[in-house]
């Protein structure tokens, strides 16, 4: 990890500003200093660039000279004029914030309190041709930060940088619609400013998260992130090499470089500086219903009762704004959701949990999360609503914030917080569809804090739910800030029935796991317009691997909840899914605790674990869970077969075992399948599935075994009581490793400190190529079955795992028990012979 912010200033004093340079007519020479419309020697000026009133066509030029031969004889590295036009006073100089100090996001980053003795990078500040500074690696010198190859111009509301670095292989930049790698030669460009849109391409959308990522063509990625709230547009530019343009209305240039080299090493890396994921509670893996347009609580029940009737696995309801009194937070409708107290109740008898919307009510003010109050004030009502509804999370939505009407019913003012001089083509203006950007907040203007308004409330609910729940609660967030995964999870928003749609679901998913937010899913089936049966089923398959997976709709279409009478020809299909998802609960829950602990994504991109095979690069429509299962959806209306790339190695259908090598694949894909692939080498703890998490985590566990082409597999099993806090540290925890090499199985518990039955019910080894002569368990024998064709092994033993140490915990504390251990006790070892 590198961060220049303690170089800026030293980078802002070494900016050439030189008046000389205005001199040139050579077209040639000239970069375009205001490439958005309505360019005028006022805005031109106040970002330190040239102006020419006409050129030779009669039309007016804004540009800075892309050459030095113009130059004037001060060198660059002498001058630091930061008010390049006529009219310099120390008033003009100060509200350039040249004088003052300049507003910095308020996010908790790790200090630097000294130099490391060493590192992987080299690091140098140059002054020719313009000034800036190169950061290398030292392993292959590759130069992956280099902001020498423009001018930069710093003023107090408008500042550009161009990095130039080493590959086109680029990714994040968020939050977006579109496809995963970003295409420079298209020359994207990336606004980023929080807005209530829906999921099109080519808008900004409800976050903000300039993390960019790149993988160079030896496969050693490395990450850029730009520390700043402000408004900003980022454009990528096919030059040679890649450059990436940075322009933001306000704050500071707070860059961090992370060197990887692995893509999975980069985003540890950000989340050293973001802050780790929160844990969530183990029932929010579980299926999620809700809808826009419950009428009342009579029509809800109808719905919890038709899915409970039919078996379907589901173990969150949730409610929109139909529930309020007039559309107002913490209020119940008297009339037609007076009984929606005992339903809650209903559900928690039953194993399942509630989650209800907060939301704007109409006409408003918005509470400031960023004063010292704010948390206090939230609690209060939050709390004063939970002695009502008894909840177990919250859903902030239109937290942008969003607003029906332009700033304020009373407008805004002219200044130029709300009219500043550069605007990055976002959707609107800076104040549509949300507030004055000159409304004042405790730590700043709005300006400044706007795209950090959903992080705030989200920390503050967080902080809320402890107090009031004293257990993990989920919290799902529509606006989210780099860091918000410390709190809150996310929805990709108000998205569409369509197709498309189900296709950048994936890649919106894969980024919000790279931005630090894996509990991450998309509106399945679509939350507006026309449900399509064919395309709800594919979308229910698709969603059973979302990390986040809840079905919604608005009020204006049919209801597309399982159950539904509209899907009785395909609901065998749902269940089927869901019923998968559930069986594979132990392994998401244990790569959230990866997240949590190591800052590792949930959903990956093949190249992650690729990263030095060029066909992962472009490949969006295919993802990971983990390093060991990989999901190959059907993405196109009636298509029954998938075309999928495996990457080099083994891999086993999940349901068949049947093996595959790596290669491009056409995988048989009827509606009823949604192809899943273990990679070889990777040891997966499942569970019998039911229709809440609450009954199916006392079932019995399942180890699937993918044995690589030499032999050998292994992973890992956290196990906690799924909702306390503070279980992650190495107390009230069971964690096992697993192991595969010689033809035996072993189970190592690392740490047994959660006493719960654990059994370990059966065993089923995919890549077994020769029929075993023997089976036995702990120097037992026991039966097995052997699949010729599928080369799979399956071995029933309903062991416990922790046999004799149960009686030890009843006799004794945790900690005398552990030192009880033996290797035999903490070491079951399963091993056949061919």
């Amino acid at each position: 990890m590198f961060s220049i912010a303690s170089l800026l200033c030293i980078i802002f004093i070494l900016r050439a500003a030189s008046q000389d340079v205005c001199d040139t007519t050579d077209q040639a020479s000239r970069e375009d200093c205001h490439p958005e419309p309505n360019a005028a020697e006022t805005t031109c000026r106040a970002r330190g660039c040239c102006w020419h009133k006409v050129d030779q066509l009669g039309i007016p030029w804004c540009f800075r000279p892309q050459s030095k031969s113009a130059s004037c004889s001060i060198p660059d590295i002498a001058r630091g004029d930061c008010h390049p036009e006529q009219g310099a006073s120390p008033t003009t100089c100060a509200a350039r914030g040249c004088s003052s100090q300049r507003y910095e996001v308020p996010i908790d980053t790790p200090k630097v309190l000294s130099k490391a003795s060493s590192t992987f990078y080299n690091y140098t500040i140059v002054g020719n041709p313009y000034v800036g500074l190169k950061v290398s690696r030292k392993s292959s010198s590759s130069v992956v930060f280099d902001s020498t190859v423009a001018p930069m111009t710093f003023t107090d509301q408008y500042m550009e940088i161009t990095v130039a670095v080493p590959t086109s292989n680029l990714y994040g930049l968020g939050e977006r619609t579109g496809s995963l790698k970003l295409k420079p030669e298209d020359g994207p460009k990336v606004t980023f400013w929080a807005r209530d849109q829906p999921p099109d391409p080519d808008k900004n959308l409800y976050g903000s998260h300039p993390f960019l990522l790149g993988v160079e063509s030896d496969g050693k990625a490395f990450g850029i992130f730009l520390l700043n709230s402000n408004a900003m547009e980022v454009g990528l530019v096919k030059t040679n090499p890649v450059s990436v343009n940075y322009k933001t209305t306000g704050g500071i240039l707070d860059f961090y470089v992370f060197l990887g080299p692995s893509p999975d090493d980069v985003i540890q890396q950000y989340s050293e500086v973001i802050g780790k994921t929160m844990m969530p509670p183990y029932w929010s893996l579980g299926f999620h219903l809700c809808r826009w347009g419950y009428t009342n609580t009579a029509n809800l029940r109808l719905i919890v009762d038709d899915m409970r009737k039919k078996q379907i696995p589901y173990d969150t309801q949730w409610v929109d704004i139909d529930y309020m009194d007039s559309y107002k937070d913490w209020t119940l409708d008297p009339n037609n959701f007076n009984d929606l107290p005992n339903l809650v109740n209903d559900l928690h008898s039953y194993g399942m949990h509630f989650i209800p919307i907060v939301v704007w009510p109409g006409n408003t003010v918005f509470p400031d999360f960023t004063h010292p109050d704010a948390g206090n004030y939230w609690y209060t009502h939050a709390k004063a609503f939970h002695d009502q509804v008894n909840y177990d999370g919250l859903w902030i939505d239109m937290n942008e914030p969003a607003n029906f009407v332009k700033g304020s019913l009373t407008g805004c003012t002219t200044g130029t917080n709300d009219d500043p001089p550069f605007v990055p083509p976002i959707t609107g203006d800076m104040t549509d569809k949300t507030l004055c950007t000159s409304a004042q907040q405790h730590l700043s203007s709005h300006y400044n804090l706007h795209s950090l308004y959903g992080h705030f409330e989200a920390k503050a609910t967080y902080e809320t739910l402890m107090r009031i729940r004293g257990k993990r609660s989920l919290i799902i967030s529509r606006s989210t800030f780099a860091g918000s995964g410390k709190y809150t999870g996310h929805w990709t928003g108000d998205n569409h029935s369509t197709w498309a749609d189900l296709i950048y679901s994936i890649s919106g998913i894969i980024n919000f796991n790279m931005f630090g937010i894996p509990m991450v899913g998309a509106d399945i089936c679509g939350f507006a317009g026309t449900v399509d049966v064919e395309l709800c089923t594919r979308w229910m398959q698709l969603g059973s691997f979302y990390p986040f997976m809840r079905n919604h709709r608005d009020r204006d279409g049919d209801g597309q909840d399982p159950a539904s009478s509209m899907f009785t020809s395909t609901l065998p299909i749902m269940k089927k899914a869901l019923e998968q998802r559930y069986r594979l609960l132990p392994y998401l829950y244990t790569l959230f605790y990866r997240s949590h602990i190591d800052g590792k994504p949930v959903i990956r991109p093949l190249f992650f674990q690729f990263p030095q095979d060029p066909k992962t690069y472009d490949i969006d429509r295919q993802f990971l869970w983990g390093s060991g299962l990989l999901i190959s959806p059907v993405l196109v209306k009636g298509a029954t077969t998938v075309t999928a790339y495996l990457p080099a190695g083994n891999w086993f259908d999940i349901e068949t075992g049947v093996e595959s090598m790596g290669g491009t694949h056409v995988f048989d894909a009827p509606l009823s399948k949604i192809n899943a692939h273990i990679r070889g080498g990777v040891i997966i703890p499942t569970q019998d599935h039911d229709v809440t998490t609450t009954r199916s985590r006392v079932k019995d566990f399942t180890l699937l075994v993918a044995l690589s082409t030499t032999g050998l597999a292994s992973g890992e099993l956290f196990w906690d009581n799924g909702e306390s806090y503070g279980t992650t540290g190495g107390q009230n925890n069971n964690f096992i490793e697993f192991k595969a090499e010689n033809a035996r199985l072993t189970s190592t518990v690392v740490l047994y400190d959660y006493a719960v039955k654990m059994t370990l019910g059966s065993v089923v080894i995919y890549g077994v190529h020769s029929r075993p002569t023997i089976a036995n368990f702990n120097g037992h024998h026991v039966p097995f079955t052997y699949d010729s064709n599928a080369k799979v092994i399956t071995q029933n033993l309903r062991f416990p795992y922790n046999m004799s140490c149960s009686v030890l915990l009843q006799q004794n504390s945790i900690k005398q028990s552990l030192a009880h251990y033996n290797d035999r006790e903490k070491k079951h070892v399963l091993y056949y012979q061919a």
